[in-house]
């Protein structure tokens, strides 16, 4: 494989700027090796190679002409090619959601955390594919086909940011884009053995994220190491005045820590998390993890988080009503697929009923019976009230413990179609994701080894609102010491 697709993203910033590596041959060598395993793993809906190529040349022109004049200041991460998230919207292109109801919606706008991206000098390659509407938990759910993941290509890469997630496993791209509302960005991290951040909420713009469930989406990074996604993930952060929910925070940067160890770091494992019929290596190397994280000066404690059994029920309330509600707007008349009809009532029926894949059109129907007259107050009403006692779980654990550690999915990598015709099993597959999207805090998985199959193991941290530098701190004392982060896959 080519050398330069294994280089970290530090790695290649600094061979771009000593100039031993140019912007348009590492975008070259992505480009050609998506086309190398595109047919085996379709991680994309839609490529933009010779837009890409013309931003690495323009990238490279800059910083030649940056050489006559010494005062200017380059953009940080000026010719990085990365890939986005079909659900993040890049004028100019295509952004289908993984939906054909978008199939032909060309967007007039970026997204903020694109753009802000773009403004520090990123060539983005393509959009990655996603389960429709971010609907899924195997990116199965796209009306443009599954994506397959990279260690095992029988089996999925997570949803529903799994077509970035098998990108960058697959060494597509150094880096890339997702979203989080109940695990998307962390559990195809574990799935793929890859590290993906989900933030805060509020810490990172919705502007330009196509909604799902507005009370918990986020937008994401996924690369290979905490080092590498944190270098992606601060320029993304911060207050917008094109998003209401984004907060007013001081600019943080993150550096590499000084500090060898973790000395005083208290990390709290919530006995609610490893539950029985978890898959065994899963808890293996998960407990692994944490004691290497005690050697390295942590002090563990074991806590409780009370309230973890409800988060199932409660997210599939709150997001699927949120859904209906963000969802309405696609009725065949604005933008989007529009169906032949005689009335407008069959206008909308025919356009939503052809437009929408089949587990799009059931959360839509589980959350409007949610919020109709008579049951909105038994199930959504309910479903709030106890969303706020799993946020003070979080908020009463982090007043004992820095961090939270857990496992990040019962299983790893399940088959292709295993749970196609069982909705409630591929539900279950993010019970350990959802309450840090409900609760709002930070949370990051990084692989901490391997099953027996060759699977991919994730563990994910949590911290407080807004302490993502933590995360990104203690996974990267993890890694300095591990190499899982840079096995690779045997179809590599």
């Amino acid at each position: 494989m080519d050398d330069r697709l294994t280089l970290t993203v530090r790695q290649a910033l600094q061979s771009l700027q000593n100039g031993s590596l140019s912007s348009e041959e590492l975008t070259r060598a992505c480009i050609e090796q998506i086309e190398r395993l595109e047919s085996k793993i379709h991680a994309f809906i839609t490529l933009t190679a010779e837009k890409a190529l013309e931003d690495a040349r323009r990238a490279d022109a800059r910083r030649i002409a940056a050489h006559r004049h010494p005062d200017e200041t380059l953009p940080s991460l000026l010719g990085l090619p990365i890939a986005v998230k079909d659900l993040l919207t890049v004028a100019g292109v295509r952004c289908t959601c993984g939906s054909r109801i978008l199939e032909n919606y060309v967007p007039p706008f970026t997204a903020t955390a694109v753009q802000r991206l773009v403004d520090a000098g990123v060539v983005i390659v393509g959009k990655t594919n996603t389960d429709e509407f971010a609907m899924g938990s195997s990116t199965e759910n796209s009306a443009y086909g599954a994506t397959f993941n990279p260690w095992d290509t029988g089996r999925v890469p997570g949803g529903s940011s799994g077509g970035s997630a098998a990108a960058v496993a697959a060494r597509m791209v150094p880096a890339a884009l997702g979203t989080d509302t109940g695990g998307s960005v962390r559990q195809p991290a574990a799935f793929c053995g890859v590290t993906g951040i989900k933030p805060t909420y509020g810490r990172v713009s919705r502007y330009g994220l196509v909604a799902y469930g507005s009370s918990l989406d986020t937008a994401g990074v996924l690369a290979h190491s905490a080092e590498d996604a944190a270098i992606l993930f601060w320029p993304m952060a911060g207050f917008d005045p094109l998003d209401a929910t984004t907060v007013e925070q001081p600019p943080s940067v993150w550096h590499t820590p000084e500090s060898e160890t973790l000395k005083g770091l208290r990390i709290g494992v919530p006995k609610e998390y490893f539950l029985p019929g978890m898959q065994p290596e899963v808890e293996e190397k998960v407990r692994a993890a944490i004691r290497m994280l005690a050697e390295l000066g942590g002090e563990v404690h074991e806590i409780s988080l009370p309230h973890t059994e409800y988060a199932l029920p409660v997210y599939y309330l709150i997001a699927p009503a949120e859904a209906s509600a963000n969802l309405a707007r696609y009725d065949g008349v604005r933008f989007g697929y529009r169906a032949s009809a005689d009335t407008l009532g069959e206008l909308f029926n025919l356009s939503r009923s052809r437009g929408f894949g089949a587990e799009v059109k059931r959360r839509i129907m589980l959350g409007t019976y949610a919020l109709s007259a008579g049951y909105y107050e038994a199930y959504y009403g309910q479903a709030q009230k106890v969303r706020t006692l799993i946020r003070r779980d979080f908020e009463e654990a982090f007043q004992q413990v820095d961090i939270i550690a857990t496992p990040v999915t019962p299983t790893t990598a399940f088959r292709v179609g295993e749970h196609r015709d069982d909705p409630l099993a591929m539900y279950l597959e993010d019970v350990f994701t959802l309450p840090t999207n409900l609760a709002g805090v930070p949370g990051l998985a990084f692989p901490v080894g391997f099953d027996r199959q060759g699977l991919p193991v994730g563990m994910q941290i949590m911290a407080s609102h807004f302490r993502e530098d933590l995360l990104f701190s203690v996974a990267y004392h993890y890694q300095q010491h591990t190499d899982w982060h840079r096995r690779l896959p045997p179809l590599l």
